[in-house]
């Protein structure tokens, strides 16, 4: 039986005008309103195939960037996997050669043989500039939104305080590379510079768009940037309001498929909480794959990536709810 949670219902924006930018870097767009503030980058397109992050930006950029000050960096990031789009077969323009959210080190960033490691060395000095990143991205599976905010707490209090979504995913990122939010200033301990991910529901639901629009807006408003009253008009129609306490989600440990030999023994597609300790969610090359503890949170399982080396499910512990 088909199943039209799956359904594609967002199309390809025409990035024709976007994708000309306005510094001589194809799809980068900077503005500088003169005055002192933070720089702000927001990200789409760093998969291919996640779309409403670059609905939001064209809209925003359609409307016109108005900053009360500071900087702010818009910026649409893999481009030639997007060129490639099919919305009949829309998870083989996730990436052309390799993952672009799996390349920020030096040593791939300085490989000039592939499309996204070449594009990720292009667009650095604009991530390496800023204050604030906000990621936009999309799901492989129908699920509720999430954001991602690494480790440092100075990102997981801007999270928090963002109320972007229901779910505040902490974790330290993937085995088989190191994503842009956690790249450069982003990780660093001793820095001040904050990065923000989020998963805005599954590719091809209509709602990620409006999701990815109030991330936006949180993260202007929150940076003080721009305020609420200078966004498209149809975005403050949406009546969002931020999540006052947003469940914590702590990742202890990634799946990591060692094969192509990997099942999952439900259709899991996110946030389920196993209650027991030791159930069986899935088998990894026929090794069984059980929940390391009670009420373990199951974090964006999906085979749709499947190859060996590849995240296929995080396993996350409820933080307690913090009341200060």
């Amino acid at each position: 039986m088909k199943d039209d949670r799956m359904a594609f219902n967002i199309e390809a924006p025409d990035l024709t005008q976007e994708r000309v930018g306005n510094v001589g870097v194809p799809g980068v767009w900077h503005f500088d309103s003169g005055k002192q503030g933070p720089s702000v980058l927001i990200t789409a397109l760093v998969h291919g195939n996640e779309l409403c992050g670059a609905w939001a930006l064209k809209e925003l950029l359609a409307h016109g960037v108005d900053l009360q000050n500071g900087k702010l960096t818009l910026m649409f990031c893999n481009l030639e996997a997007f060129d490639t789009f099919d919305i009949n077969k829309h998870d083989a323009s996730r990436y052309v050669d390799i993952d672009f959210n799996r390349v920020w080190t030096e040593e791939r960033l300085s490989n000039t043989s592939l499309v996204e490691t070449r594009r990720a060395a292009a667009l650095r000095p604009w991530v390496e500039q800023a204050d604030y990143l906000l990621d936009i991205h999309s799901m492989h599976e129908p699920a509720p939104p999430v954001v991602v905010a690494g480790t440092l707490p100075r990102n997981i209090e801007l999270g928090v305080q963002a109320g972007m979504s229901e779910y505040l995913i902490v974790d330290p990122g993937h085995p088989d590379g190191v994503r842009m939010r956690d790249f450069g200033r982003f990780g660093q301990p001793s820095d001040d510079a904050c990065a923000l991910l989020i998963e805005c529901g599954y590719h091809g639901d209509l709602a990620s768009i409006a999701m990815a629009r109030f991330a936006v807006q949180r993260i202007l408003a929150l940076s003080g940037i721009m305020a609420p009253d200078r966004l498209p008009p149809k975005w403050l129609e949406q009546h969002q309001k931020p999540v006052l306490q947003p469940t914590v989600l702590t990742v202890t440990e990634p799946v990591v498929a060692k094969t192509m030999d990997f099942t999952f023994t439900e259709p899991w597609q996110g946030m389920e909480m196993i209650k027991k300790q030791g159930t069986i969610i899935g088998y990894n090359n026929g090794e069984p794959v059980k929940t390391p503890y009670d009420n373990c949170t199951l974090i964006m399982p999906s085979l749709r990536q499947l190859i060996p080396g590849v995240t296929v499910v995080r396993l996350a512990r409820t933080e307690p709810t913090r009341n200060d």
